[in-house]
């Protein structure tokens, strides 16, 4: 507590701006806005490795979760490092936990808040719970227990089973959709499709094409019904519940890598995708696949896009010239309303998130660092009907360090 007070009284200027800030040129640019920089967050035993993996508690709405690691061949694998930080101690993680693999993709579940799924690049998935004081996975995939063969890029809690156990889905280089049940002396898994092998790509690019999983959501409304995106450049519409096929195929983004697949939190048809292609594309799910509602031209590789939590028509996306782009499909439907580079040159974007109840965006880079910028008032305007239905409880902020 005197760490806190201590960082939080050394901040006061920056924690001034994050309640009470906002720009008064807004009222002078029209419909555009501008980022605004807050706290950066970084370890100096994590520098230099990139940040594969963000992810924001919706319990404690201060807390995020990054996951760090080198991504590449399985034989010549590193060390990752899982954090959790808060915004009143940007200094220092509150947890630290190191692991045998970089850790690709981390997931923190949403009632229980202890419990953080976690996908490596060794090709096992892991559960870690903050409340038990061993620095050690309470559960971990092996070689005799379901394994993958390659880098887990995506994991995702779904709804507990029958019988009460949490269960969570991953899917990984090898092409496997997985999904584990945490029962109490093993996880067990359950393999539910694997991504198929592409049958038309060019030959000039046959070798640099395979059969990769890249990036999942499941929907927010029917739990078994998921987006699948792949490295070939097609994202696959598929459901637990008829595993035995996709249900549909999305020609998406031209045999180059989608970086993530996401449905719209308000509209259960609509979902967004962005690839090393430089494209941002908004489907809707019932019309043909190879027609997206909305395609946006960023004329670099996008590295990652996020819907907003708080309007439907809102979303930022991260490009390799270091830039955020923050669009509002209700003001301007093909050009941002922010354009603006946040890192230093030597720096890459790798992952952005916004914070699911404050107006700031965190952005992860390839050194280890997270930044965080606050949305002017022009790139947070809530429609009328978010308005009246966003009347729901403000989650609690961490009170003490380790205190979760």
């Amino acid at each position: 507590m005197m760490e806190r007070s201590v960082v939080l009284d050394r901040k006061k200027a920056i924690t001034n701006d994050f309640l009470f800030y906002e720009d008064p040129a807004d009222k002078f640019r029209g419909d555009k806005g501008t980022l605004l920089p807050l706290w950066k967050f970084d370890y100096e035993k994590a520098k230099g490795l990139p940040v594969n993996a963000l992810c924001w508690s919706t319990r404690y709405n201060d807390s995020f979760a990054v996951g760090l690691g080198l991504y590449g061949c399985i034989h010549e694998d590193r060390e990752g490092m899982l954090l959790f930080y808060t915004r009143k101690m940007p200094l220092f993680p509150e947890f630290i936990f190191n692991t045998d693999s970089g850790v690709m993709c981390v997931d923190i579940h949403k009632q229980l808040a202890h419990l953080v799924a976690v996908g490596l690049n060794n090709g096992c998935v892991a559960v870690y719970d903050l409340l038990e004081e061993s620095k050690q996975p309470i559960y971990t995939s092996t070689a005799s227990s379901g394994k993958h063969k390659g880098s887990v890029m995506q994991v995702k809690w779904q709804g507990d089973d029958s019988d009460g156990n949490h269960r969570f889905i991953s899917v990984a280089a090898d092409g496997r959709v997985v999904s584990w049940t945490l029962r109490k002396h093993e996880l067990a898994f359950s393999d539910i499709i694997k991504v198929p092998v592409m049958d038309k790509v060019p030959d000039d690019l046959k070798d640099d094409i395979a059969t990769v999983g890249t990036s999942l959501d499941i929907h927010k409304q029917n739990e078994g019904s998921f987006l699948l995106a792949s490295q070939s450049g097609t994202i696959y519409k598929g459901s637990t519940l008829t595993p035995s096929s996709f249900q549909e195929a999305y020609d998406a983004h031209f045999f180059k890598t989608v970086r993530c697949v996401k449905w719209n939190p308000f509209h259960p048809n609509i979902f967004i995708s962005c690839g090393l292609d430089g494209w941002v594309k908004v489907w809707d799910e019932r019309i043909n696949s190879r027609s997206p509602l909305f395609t946006f031209d960023l004329t670099a590789e996008v590295t990652d896009v996020a819907w907003a939590p708080y309007s439907p028509s809102v979303f930022a996306a991260i490009t390799s010239d270091r830039k955020v782009h923050v669009f509002d499909l209700s003001v301007r439907t093909y050009e941002a309303l922010c354009q603006q580079i946040v890192l230093s040159k030597n720096r890459r974007p790798m992952k952005i998130e916004f914070n699911p109840f404050h107006p700031f965006i965190i952005v992860g880079d390839d050194q280890g660092h997270v930044i965080s910028l606050k949305l002017s008032p022009n790139l947070r305007k809530k429609p009328l009907s978010v308005i009246y239905d966003s009347k729901q409880e403000e989650p609690k902020e961490t009170e003490k360090a380790g205190n979760k």
